[in-house]
């Protein structure tokens, strides 16, 4: 339940619910920029961009890579509708970093303009998941749990 000084924030994806629960600030990758979002915000819809959306809440943080999707802010509620979503501390940084090699690599041995567009995709979607990483682990914030935080 919301008070005066929260909103109810839910972030899904087709698959599953990744967060469901209050945050006293919303920071998501709009397509236009950062968006920063308080209890009591205007009426709000937008494209998400891929990046970290962070949601905070008495001092904590639940940082969730987003590859995309959709933001909406309506009567105190936030609700984000991704493409594809993880928990930072789910992402594989081993995994991400090779598929940031590989990307790199075949990029310099690409000659088709339809594969150098799709390879430039997975090396930014490789480095911002990194990024998330990164950012996730120098807040030092202790995490949010909810009910619906986790699977």
């Amino acid at each position: 339940m919301t008070t005066g000084n929260t909103m109810h924030v839910e972030v899904v994806t087709a698959e599953r619910k990744l967060y469901s629960g209050e945050a006293d600030a919303v920071q998501a990758p709009g397509s236009e920029g950062q968006l920063g979002i308080l209890p009591r915000h205007a009426a709000l819809l937008t494209t998400l961009a891929s990046g970290g959306l962070r949601i905070g809440l008495a001092g904590a943080e639940e940082t969730i890579y987003v590859s995309g999707g959709f933001l909406e802010v309506s009567n105190n509620n936030v609700t984000v509708l991704a493409d594809a979503a993880e928990h930072a501390e789910d992402i594989d940084q081993a995994r991400a970093e090779e598929a940031r090699r590989l990307a790199q690599e075949r990029l310099a041995q690409t000659q088709s303009n339809v594969e150098r567009a799709q390879l430039e995709a997975a090396l930014q979607r490789a480095v911002t998941r990194l990024r998330v990483v990164e950012i996730a682990r120098r807040s030092g914030r202790q995490r949010i749990f909810t009910s619906g935080s986790r699977d």
